[in-house]
């Protein structure tokens, strides 16, 4: 028979495990409630501030201009059909009829597919070479502004470098030598956007960093690494959010001008751009056959995507920053 001493451990020991197996339980319930109410408050300030930016108009319209274009772009299989191939060649240069609403281009493809498809090269490329900007743009203004001295000096003199090169040469150049490709594109748009957002950033992290909050969680010993992440950064995102919006705007045009001069995209598996479609309707002359339906539609579609992000991002440094609204 066991003894009496040997059951005591054993209750003991199982005890114990209910105990610990308790306060797991109790803290992982606590984590999901405080995750759970973390994500009831952040829902409720990005409804707010959906609100308050569907009722700026300029925001407003800007948001439906470019939810039009994402939504053709990305429904574009289901609107015109499959990316045109060799099989689909026709006729080139045929004015607009039934079977083909904008005509064909010097290939023979039709324009209206090239047209619905080539919005997604330049909002994807837009896009990432925003984030790209953005993601250099703010770590360089955060650690230049946050810790001054001899890295502000090197990282604002970099900074300052990227801004006086005339970046139109220097994208043309860049992507000359590196190749059409499309990560080369992405690349030289980005690397030429960071720096106003370095600048932008910087100075407002100035200006954060000397306030009293900064100041209270030095006082209790937070580090450099937890003050950037949880209290300037934070802090500083609306302009990022701004920024970045502009900088899309600016990289749209960007790969516009880059295609139309023929160093858009290139290669297998390639999509022509809107920038290439007016290339190659000015090239083959166009205008002068009186295709206006293969020149003007892309030239119309850069503008609108263009101004839709621009009216977003003035809007939103608007509703950011009311401050800057318009007095009536």
């Amino acid at each position: 028979m066991p003894s009496r001493t040997s059951c005591t451990c054993t209750s003991i020991h199982a005890s114990g495990r209910r105990e610990t197996l308790a306060t797991i339980v109790s803290e992982a319930s606590r984590r999901a409630t405080a995750l759970r109410e973390r994500a009831t408050f952040d829902l409720m300030r990005f409804r707010k501030f959906l609100l308050l930016l569907l009722h700026d108009k300029l925001a407003a319209a800007g948001l439906v201009i470019i939810a039009a274009f994402i939504f053709i772009s990305i429904a574009a299989p289901l609107l015109v059909g499959p990316y045109p191939t060799q099989f689909d060649r026709t006729k080139a240069m045929q004015p607009p009829s039934n079977a083909h609403p904008f005509g064909t281009d010097w290939q023979g493809f039709d324009v209206l597919k090239l047209v619905v498809y080539g919005g997604r090269v330049s909002i994807l490329i837009g896009f990432i070479s925003s984030i790209v900007a953005m993601l250099l743009g703010t770590t360089v203004g955060l650690v230049a502004g946050y810790y001054g001295r001899v890295t502000d000096q090197l990282l604002s003199r970099a900074t300052d470098f990227f801004l006086v090169i005339p970046w139109l040469p220097f994208v043309l150049i860049l992507v000359a030598i590196l190749g059409s490709s499309l990560a080369t594109i992405i690349f030289a748009i980005a690397i030429v956007s960071w720096p106003t957002t370095a600048r932008i950033i910087r100075a407002q992290v100035l200006t954060v960093k000397e306030r009293q909050f900064i100041e209270r969680a030095r006082a209790v010993g937070s580090g450099n690494g937890f003050i950037l992440r949880k209290h300037i950064l934070p802090n500083v995102m609306p302009l990022v959010w701004a920024e970045a919006v502009l900088t899309i705007s600016s990289a749209v045009f960007t790969e516009a001008f880059l295609s139309f001069f023929g160093l858009g995209w290139r290669g297998p598996g390639a999509v022509e751009s809107w920038g290439q479609i007016a290339n190659e309707a000015y090239v083959n002359s166009a205008l002068l056959r009186g295709l206006w339906l293969y020149f003007a539609p892309p030239g119309i579609f850069i503008t609108l995507v263009v101004l839709g992000f621009a009216m977003l991002g003035y809007g939103l440094e608007e509703v950011l920053n009311p401050a800057l609204k318009r007095r009536v």
